[in-house]
């Protein structure tokens, strides 16, 4: 009897802490593909900062959450290896929401086929949620404009890093806000960001006022944290606010107050929050907006690469010391 491992989750976090006791490993039985479903073999599964939002006590969310028992939820990339599916054949590979575990079967629904050169590194950082969030983010709620200022925040992260690129390419001055300084050497240097602010350093207010000398027109939000208070203050008129994440509060007994609203009359700025799961239907659209500029090179990318599946039960801890390089993702 072959086996394979799924991981439940088994708990919620408590005070903010995400670790292994959250989790529970149990064994299975291979399953068979039944009339109408594929069997796929995950290969390999993408590591969120929303996942830490799934897990919550919290109901009222964009997005069920994980119920105690249930496998825990992801994305990530497989190969088919038995089909009675007649949109699916074996050795298709494919990518969606499959969960942490090796196996899974599915009737398909959900599940995209991966077009043939693209690895699971490049569908996982680039096709997958991130380049969609970010696509859906900067292009329909930014609007960036080429001559503008556009400030990203967890500007080194897998959706703050294509942000910033493809604002880049079209010709905005890009200023990300990062944690580290080796991350800030990165997107300036690698991905070609105009600026960088490590958001542990001191006189931010200063910083961020002498690489905005113009002021901001857009401010693509992924993590919250004081600075938010100096990105909103640089606002301009018109300007745009795209809220993608708040990852500094997401663990937090007490969200951090936000700026005071007054400026949102003053300046007439437009904040808008969105969640990826309202626009899987555009997903044709959006990778359609994409994909040109990572096949003209302008769209780079890099992995922080775990391996086995339980090394997904610590993994999600790197995204709240900032020590991730690069987009997650477990090798199984």
């Amino acid at each position: 009897m072959a086996l394979y491992t799924e991981v439940l989750l088994d708990q919620r976090p408590e005070n903010g802490v995400i670790g292994a006791h959250l989790f529970k490993a149990v064994q299975k039985e291979i399953p068979a593909a039944g009339p109408g479903q594929i069997l796929v073999k995950q290969t390999h599964m993408s590591l969120d900062p929303a996942m830490i939002g799934w897990m919550s006590p919290d109901t009222n969310s964009y997005i069920p959450r994980v119920e105690l028992g249930q496998t825990m939820r992801s994305s990530g990339f497989g190969e088919i290896i038995e089909s009675n599916h007649p949109d699916f054949s074996v050795g298709d590979n494919v990518m969606g929401m499959m969960g942490w575990t090796e196996y899974l079967v599915s009737n398909g629904q959900g599940l995209n086929k991966v077009q043939p050169g693209v690895d699971a590194e490049t569908a996982l950082a680039v096709f997958a949620l991130p380049g969609l969030t970010a696509t859906q983010g900067l292009y329909n709620i930014g609007k960036p404009k080429a001559g503008e200022t556009i400030v990203v925040t967890g500007a080194a992260g897998s959706v703050g890093s294509i942000v910033g690129q493809l604002a880049k390419a079209d010709g905005l001055r890009v200023i990300g806000i990062v944690g580290s300084d080796e991350k800030a050497d990165w997107i300036v240097n690698e991905l070609g960001f105009d600026g960088a602010i490590n958001y542990k350093s001191d006189n931010l207010e200063q910083q961020l006022a002498e690489l905005t000398p113009d002021g901001i027109d857009v401010f693509f939000e992924n993590t919250g944290g004081p600075i938010q208070h100096h990105i909103f203050n640089r606002m301009n008129t018109f300007g745009r606010i795209a809220v993608c994440g708040m990852i500094a509060d997401y663990t937090a007994e007490t969200p951090a107050l936000g700026p005071n609203w007054i400026r949102l009359i003053t300046k007439r700025i437009t904040v808008q929050g969105f969640a990826m799961p309202d626009h899987f239907g555009d997903v044709p659209a959006l990778l359609g907006k994409l994909t040109p500029y990572v096949m003209q090179g302008k769209i780079q990318y890099r992995t922080h690469i775990l391996s086995g599946l339980e090394s997904a039960m610590t993994g999600l801890n790197l995204f709240l010391t900032g020590d991730n390089k690069g987009k997650l993702i477990v090798k199984l």
